[in-house]
């Protein structure tokens, strides 16, 4: 799968729940939202090696 977040990339070649996905890169769930192949996913969700996915980080304000 290819991964996008900010100006980095990463390449994964193994299926990996978003969960395991954001502990390998280190990410805290609660800070992104995460789509694959344009549709917003949950943690639990399966990805694939062919998915494209792009983690963006969750903005709040008040």
């Amino acid at each position: 799968m290819h991964i996008v977040y900010r100006d980095k990339e990463w390449f994964v070649d193994q299926e990996l729940t978003v969960n395991q996905m954001l502990k390998y890169l280190k990410l805290l769930p609660e800070s992104v939202l995460v789509v694959r192949n344009g549709q917003l996913i949950a943690e639990d969700q399966k990805l694939q090696p062919g998915d494209e996915v792009k983690i963006v980080s969750v903005i709040s304000g008040g």
